[in-house]
C-alpha cells in the first residue's frame, strides 16, 4: 500500500528500511518561512508515503542515494541527494515534480514482540465501533449517547480481561489447586501455598494465598497502563498543525467531516482520562476478587465482628470507587472542534493512586489471619462473569437501538448493515474478549487439573460460553458455503464479460497451442480463447467482489453470537451446572450433544486463544500472513483511541500531522503546487491530510487515488466520516480528483459520488491483466495484478499526466469535466 504526492514512480513493497543519511534541513516556521527561493513557485512537489506494509526510501525514490530532509528514526522525509536543493534550482525541474519519500514503517512494524499487541484485539475492535456510527444531522445528543455506550462497553472489556487474570491466578491456582492436596503435590512450585504440603506455613492461609496471587492481575493492569502511556508518548503526542482562530472558523464552516476539525488527531485529554479510569477499574477488580472473598467468610457464622465491619467498609469503598470510574468514563467524550491542550491532572494522577490504595487495603484485609478458614469449592466468579456478560449484552442492544434511530434520521443505502455495523462490531469485541478470557481459564484449568476429580475448574458460565462455540462454527461454515456458492455464480457471470472485454474468439487451430503472432498483427486484435485463462480472470473478479458481502457475514455472525451468548447466560444462571451435567437424565441424543459441545468447546476456546497469539507473531515474520490480516489491522489502528485507552496505538495521529505540516509549510514557503496520490490505505491518509489543510491550501491540491478503499470500505463502514457528503465535500474543496481501480481488486473500488461528480472522479476500470494472451508488448503471460502495481498499467501514466496538466504553476486550474 502506498501513498504518493504527485507521481508515477513504481513503488515496490519491502521490509522497513534504515535511514540512509542523517543530514537534515532546518525546519520551517509554523506559518511558513517568509523567505521564498527565486522561482520556487514553478516547482511541483512529489511526496511518496508508503503504506503500513513498509518499504525503503531507496525503493520509493528509485535511487540508492538518499538523504533525510527532516524527521527522526520513527518517521522521516527523504529525497534523492541530487534533489536536496531542488527549490533553489527550479529550472532543473521544470515540467517534472520533485520526488520526496515519507518513511514511517517504524510506526507499525517492528520485532516479533509487537505481536503481543494482538492480545489487545478486543480493545481495538470496540474502538472501531465508536467510529462506525451512522450519519445523522441535528442529533448531537444521540451522537453523544452512542459514544457513551461504546465507552462503557470498552470499560467492561477491561474488567473482563482483569477478571480472567484473577480467575486464573486467584481461583484456579491459589484457591483450588493450592487448596487441593493432590493438585499441590503434582505442582511442587505451589507447595509453600498448600497447608497439607507446607504444614500450615505462613502463606498457606486462604487469604494470604489470595493476596499473593493478586499481584499477578495487578501487574497485568500496571503493564496495560504502562503500554498505553508509552505508546501515546511515542505515537500520539505529536500536535497537529497549529492554525489561527480565523482559519479554524473557516475550516469548521467548509469541511463536512470531523476529520478536518483541528482537534481530531489530538485526543490527549480523553485518552488520559480513560487511561486513568480503566487503570483504576483494573485495580478495583483485583481488590474485589481478593477482598470480597474474605468478607464473605467474615459474614458467616462465627466471624469476628471487627473483621465483618471492615469487610462492609471495604465493600462500600469498592462500590464508591466503581461509581467514580463509571462517572469519569461517562463525563466527557472527544473534543474535536479545537486543539485541546489541557489535562485533568488531578483526576489522571489521583484516580489510579486511590485505586491502588484500595487494593493494598483489600490485600491487607484478606491476608489477616483466620485460623478456621479453608478453601472449598470455587470463588464467586460466576457472579462477576455473569454480571459482565449481562451488562455487555444490554449495552449492545441499546447501542443497536440508538444506531437504528440515527440511521433512520438520514438513511443511506450504501451504509453497511443499515447503520448497525457499530453494534455488530461491538458484539464481536465482547465475543473476542470472552474467547480470550475463557480460553486462558480453560487451558490453565486443564494444565492444573490432571486426574484430580476434586478440582472444579473455571466458573460454570465460562464452560457454557465455550459450549456455544461449536454451533457458532456451524453457522460460520454455512456462511462459508454460501460465499463459495456466491463466488461460483459470480464467476459464471463474469466469463462472458471477460471474453467480451478482451475480444476473445474461437481458436483457429485444433492443436491446443496458442497460435503465433502474425506479422503485422496489432495488439488490439481479438485474442483466441483460453478456457483456463478466462476462468482464472473471472474467478479473481468474483473473489474480489466478495468484499461487498462482508456486512451480511458480520451481521449474521454478530446476531447469532448475541443469541448464543444469551442462551449461555440463561443456562448457567438457571441450572448452575455445566452443560453436560445439566443434560443428565434427558434424551440420549441431547445428553450426547451437550457432552460433545462441552468437550469440543473447551478445546476450541483454548485453541482460539493460542491461534490469536501465534498468528500475530507470524504476521511480523511472514509477509504473506502480514498481507492477509494487514488490511483489518490497518483499518483498526488508523482510528484514534476514543473508546478504549489500551487499544493498539493510532499511527495516523503521527502520520497525518506529519503530512499536513510538510505540505502546508512547503506550500507556504515555496508557493509551489501539489498533487496528492494515494494507493490503498495511503489514499485514506491522503484524504485525512487534505481535510486537515486550510481551505486556501486545500484548493491548491489535486488528488489521485488508486486501489482506494475510501468508499468501498471506509465509506460504507464509517459513514459519518467518509460517507457521500464527506467525499463530495473533498471533491469540491480540492482542485481536482481522479480515482483509479480494477475489477480484480478486492480492496479498492470506485468512489461513487452522486451525479456527474462521480464520472469526474472515477475513471473506467483498469484492464487486468493487461493482455489476455501473448502479444508484442507482453511476450510472456501478463499477471493478474489485483490490488498491486497500478503504476505498471500505461493508463496510470496517462491519468497522472492529465491530472498534472490541470494545475498551473501558481493557481489551481479550471474545474471543468474531463
Amino acid at each position: 500500500m502506498c501513498l504518493r504526492i504527485t507521481t508515477a514512480i513504481g513503488v515496490s513493497r519491502g521490509k522497513c528500511g534504515t535511514v540512509a543519511s542523517a543530514t537534515e534541513q532546518a525546519p520551517t516556521g509554523e506559518h511558513g518561512d517568509p523567505g521564498r527561493p527565486s522561482g520556487a513557485g514553478e516547482t511541483a512537489l512529489e511526496l511518496l508515503v508508503h503504506g503500513v506494509g513498509g518499504t525503503t526510501p531507496e525503493e520509493m525514490l528509485d535511487d540508492p542515494r538518499t538523504v533525510r530532509i527532516t524527521g527522526d528514526k520513527t518517521a522521516a522525509v527523504f529525497r534523492r541527494i541530487d534533489d536536496a536543493d531542488a527549490e533553489d534550482r527550479p529550472e532543473d525541474h521544470r515540467g517534472k515534480p520533485v520526488p520526496e519519500a515519507y518513511v514511517w514503517c517504524n510506526l507499525t512494524s517492528g520485532n516479533g514482540s509487537r505481536a503481543l499487541w494482538l492480545l489487545l484485539l478486543p480493545f481495538m475492535v470496540v474502538n472501531l465501533a465508536h467510529w462506525m456510527r451512522p450519519t445523522t444531522r441535528d442529533r448531537q445528543r444521540t451522537v453523544r449517547l452512542y459514544g457513551l455506550l461504546v465507552r462503557l462497553a470498552g470499560l467492561t472489556l477491561t474488567v473482563l480481561l482483569v477478571a480472567a487474570a484473577c480467575e486464573v491466578a486467584l481461583d484456579l491456582t491459589a484457591w483450588q489447586c493450592a487448596g487441593t492436596p493432590v493438585c499441590a503435590r503434582d505442582h511442587t512450585w505451589l507447595g509453600f501455598l498448600s497447608p497439607e504440603v507446607s504444614g500450615d506455613g505462613w502463606w498457606s492461609g486462604p487469604g494470604r494465598r489470595l493476596a499473593l496471587a493478586s499481584l499477578v492481575p495487578a501487574a497485568l493492569t500496571g503493564l496495560l497502563w504502562y503500554l498505553s502511556h508509552r505508546t501515546w508518548s511515542a505515537y500520539e503526542s505529536q500536535k497537529p498543525l497549529t492554525r489561527r482562530a480565523e482559519e479554524d472558523a473557516d475550516t469548521a464552516d467548509t469541511v463536512e467531516t470531523a476529520l478536518g476539525r483541528p482537534g481530531f488527531w489530538y485526543g490527549r485529554r480523553l485518552v488520559a482520562r480513560l487511561r486513568a479510569a480503566h487503570t483504576a477499574a483494573g485495580f478495583l477488580t483485583v481488590a474485589a476478587a481478593a477482598g470480597t472473598s474474605a468478607a464473605r467468610y467474615d459474614r458467616g457464622p462465627g466471624g469476628p465482628a471487627l473483621l465483618e465491619s471492615l469487610g462492609w467498609l471495604l465493600n462500600a469503598l469498592l462500590v464508591l470507587g466503581a461509581v467514580v470510574v463509571v462517572w469519569v468514563v461517562c463525563r466527557r467524550g472527544r473534543s474535536e472542534n479545537r486543539l485541546d491542550r489541557e489535562l485533568d491532572r488531578t483526576l489522571v494522577r489521583w484516580l489510579p493512586v486511590g485505586s491502588i490504595v484500595l487494593l493494598v487495603l483489600a490485600l491487607l484485609y484478606a491476608g489477616w489471619s483466620r485460623p478456621g478458614w479453608r478453601s472449598q469449592g470455587r470463588l464467586p466468579g460466576d457472579l462477576m462473569f455473569g454480571g459482565i456478560a449481562y451488562v455487555q449484552g444490554l449495552l449492545v442492544i441499546l447501542l443497536a437501538v440508538v444506531a437504528h434511530a440515527m440511521y433512520r434520521s438520514h438513511p443511506d443505502p450504501r451504509t453497511a448493515m443499515h447503520g448497525l455495523a457499530g453494534p455488530a462490531v461491538a458484539m464481536l469485541a465482547c465475543a473476542l474478549g470472552g474467547v480470550m478470557s475463557g480460553g486462558v481459564a480453560q487451558r490453565v484449568a486443564d494444565w492444573l487439573n490432571g486426574t484430580d476429580d476434586s478440582f472444579l475448574g473455571p466458573p460454570v458460565l465460562l464452560t457454557w460460553q465455550a459450549s456455544v462455540i461449536p454451533p457458532l462454527l456451524v453457522v460460520v461454515l454455512l456462511l462459508v458455503g454460501w460465499l463459495g456458492r456466491r463466488t461460483w455464480v459470480l464467476r459464471r457471470g463474469e466469463l462472458g464479460a471477460v471474453e467480451h472485454e478482451y475480444g476473445v474468439r474461437e481458436r483457429e487451430t485444433e492443436t491446443g497451442e496458442a497460435p503465433e503472432q502474425r506479422p503485422g498483427q496489432t495488439d488490439d486484435e481479438p485474442e483466441h480463447r483460453d478456457t483456463t485463462r478466462t476462468r482464472r480472470i473471472a474467478r479473481t473478479r468474483a473473489m474480489a467482489a466478495l468484499t461487498d458481502r462482508a456486512p451480511r457475514v458480520i451481521g449474521v455472525i454478530s446476531a447469532v453470537t448475541l443469541l448464543l451468548g444469551i442462551g449461555a447466560l440463561v443456562g448457567a444462571t438457571v441450572t448452575e451446572k455445566v452443560p453436560g451435567d445439566a443434560a443428565r437424565g434427558t434424551h440420549a441424543f441431547v445428553q450426547g450433544a451437550a457432552d460433545t459441545a462441552q468437550a469440543l468447546g473447551s478445546w476450541l476456546i483454548g485453541f482460539g486463544f493460542i491461534l490469536i497469539v501465534t498468528s500475530g507473531r507470524r504476521a511480523y515474520k511472514d509477509a504473506s500472513t502480514r498481507r492477509t490480516i494487514g488490511i483489518l489491522w490497518d483499518v483498526g489502528t488508523f482510528w484514534p483511541r476514543a473508546a478504549h485507552p489500551f487499544a493498539p496505538p493510532c499511527y495516523a495521529e503521527r502520520a497525518v500531522p506529519d503530512l499536513t505540516w510538510r505540505m502546508a509549510t512547503w506550500t507556504r514557503t515555496t508557493g509551489g503546487r501539489l498533487v496528492i496520490s494515494g494507493h490503498s490505505q495511503g489514499s485514506v491518509l491522503a484524504a485525512a491530510a487534505a481535510w486537515q489543510l486550510t481551505p486556501s491550501v486545500r484548493k491548491r491540491v489535486a488528488l489521485l487515488t488508486y486501489g482506494s478503499p475510501l468508499e468501498r470500505l471506509y465509506g460504507r463502514w464509517f459513514p459519518a466520516h467518509f460517507g457521500p457528503h464527506a467525499l463530495s465535500s473533498l471533491h469540491r474543496e480540492v482542485d481536482c480528483w481522479r480515482n483509479l481501480y480494477r475489477l480484480t481488486d478486492p480492496i479498492g473500488g470506485p468512489v461513487r459520488l452522486p451525479g456527474d461528480r462521480g464520472s469526474q472522479v472515477d475513471a473506467a476500470p483498469f484492464r487486468d491483466p493487461l493482455a489476455y494472451g501473448r502479444t508484442r508488448l507482453h511476450p510472456l503471460p501478463a499477471p493478474i495484478l489485483g490490488h498491486s502495481d497500478y503504476q505498471a498499467d500505461p493508463a496510470f501514466a496517462k491519468e497522472r499526466k492529465r491530472l498534472l496538466d490541470r494545475i498551473g504553476p501558481e493557481v489551481p486550474g479550471p474545474r471543468g469535466g474531463d
